[in-house]
């Protein structure tokens, strides 16, 4: 009788807990929806109500230029690192500074300033769409886009916990000078380059060497791994010898992934020999993603900005356009587009990828209202 029941009451449970659940999916987003709508009454912000065109029929369609790295801006960084600033915060719009695109268009992501013309613009409390309904594939986005904006600033928000006070070391850069091994492999740099190269199982199945070979200013799974400080990025910088080590850990990596650098000035890649079994590996080893990006992230913040875009538009293509890597396309286009400090390249790409994209899924990284610029554009060249 006891053990009835028990039964009873958990399948009781169960129920209030589905019921829960079903209550908070369903009416949550009209709740947020009003609390915009309240907001944008007493702000006086605009009523408009969302736009739900698609941009249709353009399957197939490569009517757009072909990209390269000179489609990008044409400014650079200063000296002494990693200027988010200059990159990422600056530069013209190409008639998009719309305050109405904020609150009308469903596919605006407040944690993304590419489309932005001012500095500041991008404030992640600016209003979100008046629409009840926001796709999960858009929320994906929008968390990384989080993420992916941190990065481009520098980490404003990020706590140096790891430093000691008082503390000056600064091991990523002792082991990129040759002073200190990696831990707990106990490698030197030049162990990595000399002995894993070509060696697939070891960095396929290691995990802890990634952290050493491509430090950021954030912690990863190695606790044994400090992550970068501001002092040792700007000695880094400085330093001939540890940036002619990172370009090698580079060529290292990609060689793992089946591509090889072409131009070493420009950053252009293309594949490899044997990138047959090296896709196949990233393509169901998909932890690579994660490393992809740090990597992306790490040259954009060692003195190597010029090769983001290029590794980018080669994942690109090869996903969007040969189909040969799919389970490695949606980290390019939430994570790997985003990494890419000049907005004007990341412009560029995320246009590219639109225009390669299958218009039977839902594309969510740039405004709708692009989405529709971009169509008329390329129906129109499609008719001349």
């Amino acid at each position: 009788m006891a053990l009835f029941i028990y039964h009873r009451l958990c399948r009781l449970w169960d129920c209030v807990w589905r019921g829960f659940f079903f209550v908070h999916r369903v009416f949550s987003p009209r709740f947020r929806s009003l609390v915009d709508y309240v907001r944008l009454e007493v702000g006086g912000g605009s009523r408009d109500a969302p736009s739900t065109e698609t941009a249709g029929g353009l399957q197939g369609v490569d009517t757009e230029r072909e990209w390269s790295p000179e489609q990008g801006s044409e400014k650079k960084p200063p000296p002494g690192g990693h200027s988010a600033r200059v990159t990422d915060e600056e530069g013209e719009a190409e008639a998009v500074d719309d305050d109405r695109l904020k609150t009308t268009d469903e596919f605006y992501c407040s944690y993304d300033s590419t489309w932005e013309t001012e500095e500041g613009a991008h404030d992640e409390r600016a209003s979100r769409p008046l629409t009840s309904f926001r796709s999960n594939k858009f929320k994906r986005f929008e968390s990384a886009a989080r993420d992916m904006q941190n990065y481009r600033r520098g980490y404003p928000k990020k706590l140096q916990w790891w430093k000691r006070p008082g503390s000056n070391e600064m091991p990523n850069l002792n082991f990129y000078l040759r002073k200190a091994q990696s831990q707990p492999d106990g490698a030197l740099i030049t162990d990595f380059h000399e002995q894993w190269f070509g060696n697939y199982d070891d960095l396929e199945h290691v995990h802890t060497y990634i952290q050493w070979l491509f430090p950021l200013q954030e912690p990863g799974v190695n606790s044994e791994a400090a992550p970068l400080t501001k002092e040792e990025i700007e000695c880094f910088l400085a330093s001939p010898t540890a940036k002619g080590y990172l370009f090698k850990s580079y060529v290292l990596m990609l060689d793992f992934y089946g591509i090889k650098l072409s131009d070493e000035k420009t950053g252009e890649v293309k594949r490899s020999s044997n990138w047959e079994e090296r896709f196949s590996n990233l393509n169901t080893r998909t932890h690579n993603n994660l490393r992809i990006t740090r990597i992306l992230k790490c040259l954009g913040t060692l003195g190597f900005p010029q090769y983001q875009a290029p590794l980018v538009h080669f994942f690109l293509t090869e996903t969007l356009v040969h189909g040969r890597l799919p389970n490695v396309k949606d980290s390019v286009l939430s994570y790997f587009v985003f990494a890419v400090l000049d907005k004007h390249s990341r412009r560029d790409l995320i246009k590219f990828a639109f225009l390669r994209y299958d218009r039977n899924e839902e594309f969510v990284w740039c405004p709708k209202k692009l989405q529709r610029q971009w169509a008329r554009e390329a129906a129109e060249r499609k008719s001349t």
